[in-house]
Order: structure tokens, then C-alpha cells, then sequence
């Protein structure tokens, strides 16, 4: 394969230097291209059409790793091949909004497109965008393409009047965000006939060929065919599988320039248009004879073969399934359980979504926080309506703190046309130490503080939060709850008071005697437990935020703009032996700029301080807090401090914070061997935090991403001095 691909480069470069001679060269016809590309991606602002899908699975090698696999469908013993086809009503609206409707499909493997819905993503492509795949791939039809690729001319097709010109394209670097392959380029127009390329998104690898319509046909800038050859490679599994789609368009619009002014004007948040159902589960065909009329494309005799073959092995298993020793059917159960994605139906009373039990892609690392390894469970349950209940359990455990933690959240969305929603979560929380601590640690300096010196006696804490949330308007909502915490002592407290052998004369009243000068009072003041009963009130403002309806159900997109929240809470003493009271107040800011090309800057500052205090209390934020089980903004890593001792987080009663990411591909990294070449992205993190003793400690970073883990190091600062080096790793195999 590199040595065809070594001759079809020197071929073309001398195909190249013969026309560059005559005046033609593939720079000047790529600056054409790419001049018309950003007219030519937006030229189509709606579409319908009919889709039809095939692919076939092979699986060549394979292993006991392979059930780990989340994306993999249920495969069967003895069975190699698969094969499904569906057929779709499909909706684009420009800019980006494919909304695909699948009526009818049939197929040997009932979990195939479901497992292997990424795959979808390569019938969904706008060729004169500048990325591919959605952000995934940098287009050699990008404005600063000809920084990462060489172009050639290949060949010169048809008679002058209708010359076509065959482009080659070569990354210069060796990258998986970059591809390799040709283009077919009409004369004069300067509009893409043909395009393949190849190259790895993930664990795939594939190579896409897309055929466009002809010059002047109304599908002259969309896709009429896709081929989609691919194989995915993974420690010791080898699945190949091959796909084709062909569209049939019903309706094309182009965009009406005064019309499009006109929309923008108006702030069209509502893209109910855009948006339906993915799937009518009652319109939905699994009919083989229904299909066969709907075909578009034959099948060949070895497809007819592995439906044959499916549908005799499938009458035949189900005859001898009845036979199976029962005990052995339950533990075969519990093995895939175990190490198998699995989605257990519960008749009418709602689905239960797993992950396996054992998977190491769950595991993840930091300096300060250790390994840990987290699961979560999902049950659904669908109402009339489009009203839903949601329960998710999430367990974990903390190898370093030798901690385990669970949290059990439940969603009901009975109004769900207005966001209106009832929640509930219990679960346990970090260990945490009285306010009392607080005056202790404003005596010390800051150029003699060391939390090792000082002793801290710590309380678990069992929580429950009960809430309510309304979206008043588009983009505010409003959250009103209680917020109530148990706190029991890590190691129990003596709190009995010893008497000397020979006391002084002691008084009685009221039927109990007590020392001269001694107050009994004072034993009210040493509890072994602490509760808090607190109201929350929260308002979080997304202005222009774009959403659609499902049914009855309000979904909400994304915002042009930041995304503000203020968070209070009260704290009210006596209220379920409540032991003290206090006020929280939070602010936060949010926001996620997209630059373009594959780049992206996030930020978010954030303040908070506790007021009103009286009594004991705990500086609980809410959102400023060590995550037992952490995660971040896109990559599990951002947005949260990475090497911040978790005892700084109920340090102080006011806190003020900044973090910051950068992510963009080919940042530091020259991407030119076979380690680099998996860096998928580069980030830039920036933490800061201000409490007493920190002012300030900032955390810089940098970090990589790629298709298996993210990682990055971290050096940190406090009051301007260097603190520590540190890293963090989290597995990201089948998580985005």
C-alpha cells in the first residue's frame, strides 16, 4: 500500500511539471477551489431527500477484548459477517442540522446500526466545508489548507469545454487529522465532481469515496453516492467492513440572500424545522419483502447468501435455545453482564443502559487525587406526553483516599414542553472539616502555613437535595430546592468529663449536680453529628439559546453567548436539629468560544463567599469543590484544579477563580512520526484561585488528546512561588 502510494505521488508530480509548463498547475487550480469553497458550502440552505444505506461487517480477528468494545453490536457464536440496510427520509438545513428519519430497515445483527451509529457521520458531509466529519478532520478544501497539503495534478479529463481536472492532495505531515486522496474539479465553475479520500478517525480507518451531481443539475453541490470502504484495528481484533449509500432528492433549496438577511433580524432561536423524531418507531419496517421494494441498489448473490443464512440459523437456534441447561444460561448471563454494554428491557416499566461492570476505559488518574474508577447505571422511562423519568446511580472509588462514593440522581420531567422538572439525589460527599477550622487558620502566616502542622478533624457527609427547575423564558431558568446534609465524625469524639477523686462540694439543681463555675450548657456545644436544612434558590441566564421540539419536549442547543448562573442558600438553625445557620452565595460565567478550524477557547471565572454566620457551619460550595470522581469541560481534564490539595476547598468563606483551555491541533507538536501522529489535540490550561494563604495559586498546563487517552502535566503556584509538577490521565477510548 506505501509502495503504490510512493508511485502514485512520483506519477503525479510529473503529470504536474508537464501541464505546469503549459500554464496550468494544481496550486492555480486549487486557489480557484478554494476561492469558491465558502460560497459553494452555504449555496444550499435545505434539502429533502430519500437515503439508503448498506454495510457489511466482517470480523477477521478477534478476542475476549472485543466485548469491552461499547460501540460493538452483540455478536454471535460461529457468525463472522453481518449485514444491515436501512431506508431514510432525510432533512438537512444549513448550517449543519442533519435530522435523519430511518423507516424501514432489515438486517442480521438487530443492534447494528445502534452500536455503530458513528458511521453516520460519513453520509453527512458537506465536501467545501472546512473540517470533515464534524470537526474531526482538516478539509484540503480549508482556507489554510495549503499549509498541510501538496497538491498535484493527476490527469486532464473531456474537451475543452468541459475539461475536468483530477487533483491529488498529500498531507505534508504525517497526522490523523489529516487526509490523503484526489478531488475531480470542474473547469469554469471550479465545483467538485468526485472526491476520495482516506485516511483514520479513531479506530477506523476508511477510505470515502463521494460522487457529486452533475454541472447545473439542482445536486450539483451535494452528494448523490457514498462508498465508504473501513477497518478497525484494536489490540488484536480486526473487523473490516464495507458501506454504500445512494440518495434520492425530493426538494432543494438555495439560500435567498434577502431572505437569509431577514432571518437574521429576526433571532430564530426555535429550529423545530430542522429537528424531528431520529426514528417512528411506528412507521419503522423490518418487513424483508416490504424492503425489497424499496431497494434502490441489488444485492449481490453472497448478501442474499448471509440473509439465507441468517434466517436458518436464527429458526434453528430458536428451536434448540429451549433445550439449554437453565443454570448455565444464567451464569453465561452474568459473564456478559460483566464484561459486556448491555441494555436490559423491562417490559412496559422503562430500560436499564450499562456499561460493563468491569471495564479499565472507566479508570482514571491524577497527582492529588489518585486513581480512581467510576461507573454509572441509566434507567428510562418514557411517559405519555413525552414526560420522562430518569434515575442514574453512579458509584465509585478513590484508591488514594481509599474512599468509596455513590450518588443516586433522579430526573422527572412531568412538563417537559416548559423544562419543568422535579429532582432528587442522595449520595455521599467529600469529607469535610467544621468551620471552626477557619479562625484557627487566620492566624497563621502565609510564609509559615503548612496544612500538614495542623490537625483537622474531618466529617463524612451524607446529603440530600431535593429540587425543583421551570425555564421561566427561553434561556432562564429558575431552580428552588432544599438542600439538607448529615455530617458524622470520621473518629468518634470522648466527650465525657472526668471528675477529680476528692471534688469540691458540688450543687445540685434540678435533680443534677455540677462543679462550681462549670456551665453543663457547654456538652450542647460537642455533638458527634451535624445537620443542615437549607432552601436553594438558582438562576442560570443562556441568552440566545437555540433549541427544538420533539414531540412535546423542549431540547435545548447551544448559545452564541456565555452562560451566567447565581446560586444562593440559607441556611436555617433548628430546622431538623439543624445546627447552625449561614447564607451561600455563588456567581458563575461560562463560555465556549469556537475560533474556527478545529479551534476552540473556553473560559469560566466564578466567585463565592459564605455570609450571615452563626455557630458551627461547613464551607460547602457548591461550585467551587474537590470532585471524588472529577470531570471537566470537553476532556475530563479542564475547567477543575488539577494539583490543589483538597483541603484548600473549605478553606476559606470566600473564594474568586479563572480557569481557561486552548484547544487546537497542530500547536506545539510537529506531527511528523508514528508517535505524534495520534495527537489529535493540543491544549493550553490556565487555573487561578484566590483564598487566604493562596494569593494567588495558579496552575498552568498542557496537554494532548488523542483517540484512546487524554493527558496532561501541570505545574503549579502559590503566592508566585513553585509548589509542584504533577499529571493527569483519563482513559477517552468510546467516550466521546
Amino acid at each position: 500500500m506505501v509502495l503504490l502510494l510512493i508511485v502514485a505521488e512520483a506519477a503525479a508530480k510529473d503529470i504536474s511539471n508537464i501541464y505546469g509548463k503549459r500554464g496550468v498547475s494544481a496550486d492555480s487550480i486549487m486557489e480557484k477551489v478554494i476561492f469558491f469553497a465558502p460560497f459553494y458550502e452555504s449555496i444550499v440552505n435545505e434539502y429533502r431527500a430519500e437515503l439508503y444505506i448498506k454495510g457489511r461487517v466482517n470480523i477477521r480477528k478477534k478476542n475476549h477484548i472485543i466485548r469491552f468494545l461499547p460501540t460493538m453490536f452483540r455478536i454471535r457464536k460461529g457468525v463472522n459477517e453481518y449485514m444491515m440496510e436501512t431506508y431514510s427520509d432525510l432533512h438537512f438545513t444549513a448550517p449543519d442540522i442533519y435530522d435523519q428519519k430511518v423507516k424501514a430497515g432489515v438486517g442480521t445483527a438487530s443492534e447494528f446500526w445502534e452500536a455503530d451509529g458513528r458511521l453516520l457521520e460519513y453520509f453527512h458531509i458537506n465536501i467545501y466545508s472546512s473540517t470533515l466529519l464534524y470537526d474531526k478532520l482538516l478539509s484540503p478544501l480549508a482556507s489554510n489548507a495549503k499549509k498541510y497539503y501538496t497538491y498535484y495534478i493527476d490527469s486532464i479529463m473531456g474537451p475543452e469545454f468541459n475539461r475536468q481536472y483530477k487533483i491529488r492532495f498529500i498531507p505534508k505531515s504525517k497526522s490523523f487529522q489529516l487526509v490523503g486522496g484526489y478531488m475531480v474539479v470542474s473547469d469554469n465553475v471550479w465545483s467538485v465532481r468526485e472526491i476520495r479520500f482516506a485516511g483514520r478517525s479513531e479506530m477506523f480507518r476508511f477510505d470515502n469515496l463521494l460522487q457529486l451531481g452533475e454541472v447545473g443539475a439542482p445536486d450539483e453541490f451535494l452528494p448523490v453516492r457514498y462508498m465508504v470502504e473501513g477497518s478497525f484495528r484494536f489490540l488484536g481484533n480486526v473487523i473490516d467492513g464495507s458501506y454504500t449509500a445512494s440518495l434520492k432528492y425530493s426538494e432543494i433549496s438555495q439560500k435567498d440572500t434577502g431572505r437569509e438577511v431577514e432571518e437574521q433580524k429576526k433571532e430564530k432561536y426555535d429550529l423545530t424545522e430542522s429537528y424531528t423524531l431520529s426514528n417512528d418507531t411506528n412507521a419503522y419496517q423490518r418487513d424483508t419483502a416490504y424492503f425489497n421494494s424499496l431497494r434502490p441498489i441489488p444485492l449481490t448473490q453472497h448478501e442474499q447468501s448471509l440473509y439465507q443464512d441468517y434466517f436458518l440459523r436464527r429458526d434453528t437456534v430458536g428451536v434448540t435455545k429451549k433445550k439449554l441447561n437453565k443454570n448455565l444460561e444464567f451464569w453465561g448471563q452474568i459473564g456478559d453482564a460483566l464484561i459486556s454494554r448491555y441494555t436490559v428491557n423491562l417490559d412496559k416499566l422503562g430500560s436499564v443502559r450499562c456499561s460493563p461492570l468491569i471495564n479499565p476505559f472507566l479508570l482514571s488518574y491524577s497527582g492529588s487525587n489518585g486513581i480512581s474508577y467510576r461507573q454509572e447505571f441509566k434507567y428510562n422511562r418514557l411517559f405519555p406526553g413525552d414526560r420522562l423519568l430518569r434515575i442514574v446511580p453512579r458509584i465509585g472509588y478513590n484508591f488514594k483516599q481509599k474512599e468509596f462514593y455513590w450518588r443516586v440522581r433522579s430526573d422527572f420531567d412531568y412538563w417537559p414542553r416548559k423544562r419543568a422538572a422535579l429532582h432528587i439525589e442522595v449520595g455521599n460527599g467529600n469529607r469535610i472539616y467544621s468551620s471552626d477550622v477557619l479562625d484557627d487558620l487566620k492566624a497563621i502566616p502565609d510564609s509559615l502555613f503548612d496544612f500538614n502542622q495542623i490537625h483537622l478533624d474531618y466529617f463524612n457527609d451524607l446529603y440530600l437535595n431535593v429540587e425543583h427547575s421551570w425555564e421561566i423564558v427561553n434561556g432562564l431558568t429558575l431552580d428552588v430546592g432544599l438542600s439538607i446534609h448529615r455530617r458524622t465524625e470520621v473518629e468518634r469524639s470522648n466527650f465525657d468529663i472526668v471528675f477529680p477523686d476528692t471534688p469540691p462540694t458540688r450543687l445540685v439543681s434540678d435533680g443534677q449536680s455540677y462543679l462550681p463555675g462549670f456551665d453543663p450548657e457547654i456538652l450542647n456545644k460537642f455533638r458527634h453529628t451535624y445537620n443542615s436544612f437549607a432552601p436553594r434558590v438558582r438562576l442560570t441566564w443562556k441568552p440566545g439559546q437555540y433549541y427544538y421540539m420533539n414531540g412535546d419536549r423542549k431540547v435545548n442547543l447551544h448559545s452564541k453567548y456565555p452562560t451566567v448562573s447565581v446560586d444562593w442558600e440559607r441556611g436555617i438553625k433548628g430546622v431538623l436539629q439543624s445546627s447552625g445557620s449561614y447564607e451561600r452565595v455563588e456567581v458563575d460565567f461560562q463560555h465556549n468560544v469556537p475560533l474556527g478550524l478545529m479551534r476552540d477557547l473556553y473560559f469560566r471565572l466564578g466567585w463565592g463567599a459564605f455570609t450571615r454566620q452563626e455557630e458551627l457551619y461547613f464551607v460547602d460550595f457548591a461550585n467551587l469543590r474537590r470532585s471524588n470522581l472529577p470531570t471537566g469541560w470537553n476532556d475530563d481534564i479542564g475547567g477543575v484544579f488539577q494539583l490543589l490539595d483538597g483541603r484548600w476547598y473549605n478553606s476559606s468563606r470566600k473564594y474568586a477563580r479563572a480557569h481557561a483551555v486552548y484547544e487546537a491541533p497542530f500547536l506545539l507538536i510537529r506531527h511528523l512520526n508514528k508517535y505524534t501522529q495520534y495527537v489529535l489535540n493540543e491544549r493550553l490550561y490556565f487555573n487561578m484561585l484566590f483564598v487566604p494563604h493562596l494569593n494567588p495559586y495558579l496552575e498552568l498546563g498542557y496537554g494532548i488528546g488523542t483517540h484512546v487517552f487524554d493527558f496532561g502535566v501541570f505545574t503549579s503556584f502559590a503566592n508566585w512561588k513553585y509548589q509542584e509538577i504533577g499529571v493527569k490521565f483519563t482513559f477517552e477510548l468510546f467516550n466521546r
